[in-house]
């Protein structure tokens, strides 16, 4: 029994049937409000100071922000995040089933909001649900969707490509970026990281399988030490074959070594 196994049967209440789904429709919400007062977003980011002072529902409520900004309209945006979180949501559950779906989610909530206490930083919400993208391309790598609403991508393709990005980003990135990614992909790791290491061991056996035939490939075949000069068996085509030189000097298997003539009485 693994140790998500034994987590399932100890904490297994925590599991919230359909949370993408809840956290898609308040989202909405929340994008409805933005609409009505842009200002509303400051009262639910995830502000460190004002958490101090007792507004302790930022604590969970940045989770709530769509992705606005950018090229595209704020709509669109918004309607992509519910989308997404709807889309991926239910296929994670799927694949998961609702406790595991969960405890990932919580994972990384928690994460990204330790960091923003220990760092004193405004964290969004973006590194938390990229950590969502990349469990669901984990379990469904070959689905085509359309990045930027254009052009058709497996989704395997883009995980490589924003892994790039955010590869990047931690490496120029400052203290507190590293940190936000660190901790709000530890879910991630502690979900597939055995997996990620076996999948590594296993390719790089199966290379060494691989270069090792390519090599004897390359020597060409074995030559055979032993060849019957009755029948041209050799010990590679029968490794059961015995073989003996005769009186005129050929080498033989057993069934066709030759007998010697009887001496005349």
């Amino acid at each position: 029994m693994s140790v998500l196994d034994k987590l399932e049967r100890r904490i297994g209440f925590i599991a919230i049937p359909g949370l993408f789904r809840y956290i898609a429709a308040l989202t909405a919400v929340v994008f409805i409000l933005y609409m009505v007062d842009p200002r509303y977003l400051m009262l639910i980011d995830l502000d460190i100071d004002l958490i101090r002072q007792g507004q302790v529902w930022r604590l969970f409520t940045y989770i709530f922000i769509p992705a606005l900004g950018g090229f595209f309209p704020a709509w669109l945006n918004a309607a992509f995040t519910v989308l997404f979180l709807i889309w991926v949501g239910d296929r994670l559950e799927e694949a998961w089933g609702a406790f595991r779906t969960t405890l990932f989610f919580l994972i990384g909530m928690i994460g990204t909001t330790i960091a923003a206490v220990v760092f004193g930083a405004r964290f969004s919400n973006t590194m938390l649900y990229s950590s969502v993208f990349f469990a669901f391309a984990r379990f469904y790598p070959d689905i085509v969707i359309f990045f930027m609403y254009i052009l058709p991508l497996k989704v395997k393709w883009i995980a490589w490509i924003y892994g790039a990005l955010l590869l990047y980003q931690f490496v120029t990135g400052t203290m507190a970026l590293r940190s936000a990614i660190i901790v709000a992909f530890a879910n991630y790791i502690l979900f597939f990281g055995r997996d990620i290491i076996n999948d590594a061991r296993q390719r790089r056996e199966v290379s060494d399988r691989k270069e090792r035939f390519e090599a004897a490939t390359r020597r060409g075949p074995a030559e055979p030490l032993h060849r019957s000069a009755a029948c041209g068996a050799t010990e590679l085509t029968d490794p059961n074959l015995e073989f003996r030189v005769s009186r005129n000097g050929e080498e033989y298997c057993i069934p066709h070594l030759p007998t010697a003539a009887p001496r005349p009485t």
